[in-house]
C-alpha cells in the first residue's frame, strides 16, 4: 500500500489491513476473501451488525469493531465531502446518499437542507427503525429546516430490502409533510426512497419525479 497506494489493493487486501493478523491456517487476506465471498461483497458485509460480525471466523470483538469503524468512516467521508457539491436533482441526491445508506440493515430517515443554489447546508439523521419501518413526526422533520433557515429541504429514507416501492406510511408522511410545509411557507423539494438498483429499477423512488409531490 505504501508503494502503490490504497487504490491498487484488492478488497480482500484492504480488509486484511484492518484485520492485521490471521488465524492458524488462514492469513488475514484469506479471511478477508472468505468474508467477501460468503456475504457477496463489501456492501452486504458492511450491513452486518456487530454481533453478526463477531461470529465470523477469524474476527472477534476487536476486529469486528475495527471493520465497522472503517465502514462508518467511509460513509462519513462521502457525506462530509459533499458540502461544496451541488445536488440540484433527485438523481444527484440519490448518488450522494446511496453509498451512505446501501449498507444499513435498518430503516433510517434523514432530512437534508439546501441553499437556493442546490448546495447542501446540512444532513441530519432523524430516526432509526426496524428492518421495514422508521418513524418521525412532522415537527421533528421541520425543526431542522427552520433552524437552518433553509430555502429548500428533502427527506430520504432507505429500504434495507432494496425494493424502492413506497409503503402506505411513506405516502401518508409525504402528503402530510407537504401540507405542513406549504402552510409554513417552506419548500419541500422531494422525498426519496433509497434501495438498490436492479434490472428493472434505478435504485431510488422520487415522489417529485413521479408527480406525487
Amino acid at each position: 500500500m505504501a508503494a502503490l497506494g490504497a487504490a491498487s489493493l484488492s478488497n480482500e487486501e484492504l480488509l486484511a489491513i484492518f484485520l492485521r493478523t490471521g488465524t492458524k491456517g488462514a492469513s488475514a487476506i484469506e479471511i478477508g476473501r472468505h468474508l467477501l465471498r460468503k456475504h457477496g461483497g463489501i456492501v452486504p458485509l458492511a450491513r452486518l451488525d456487530l454481533k453478526e460480525l463477531c461470529k465470523e471466523h477469524g474476527l472477534g470483538l476487536a476486529k469486528a469493531c475495527q471493520l465497522q469503524a472503517a465502514f462508518e468512516l467511509g460513509s462519513r467521508a462521502a457525506r462530509d465531502g459533499s458540502s461544496s457539491t451541488v445536488l440540484s436533482s433527485s438523481f444527484a441526491i440519490y448518488q450522494f446518499l446511496a453509498p451512505q445508506l446501501a449498507h444499513l440493515s435498518t430503516e433510517k430517515l434523514f432530512v437534508l437542507t439546501f441553499f437556493s443554489n442546490g448546495k447542501l447546508i446540512r444532513m441530519r439523521e432523524l430516526s432509526s427503525g426496524s428492518t421495514n419501518q422508521t418513524v418521525a413526526s412532522i415537527s421533528e422533520i421541520l425543526r431542522p429546516v427552520l433552524i437552518d433557515q433553509a430555502p429548500n429541504f428533502v427527506i430520504a429514507h432507505n429500504h434495507p430490502s432494496g425494493d424502492t416501492t413506497p409503503s402506505g406510511p411513506d405516502k401518508a408522511l409525504t402528503q402530510n409533510l407537504a401540507k405542513a410545509a406549504a402552510t409554513m411557507g417552506l419548500n419541500f423539494v422531494d422525498h426519496l426512497v433509497i434501495g438498490r438498483p436492479t434490472d428493472g429499477t434505478q435504485g431510488y423512488y422520487s415522489f417529485a419525479e413521479e408527480g406525487e409531490l
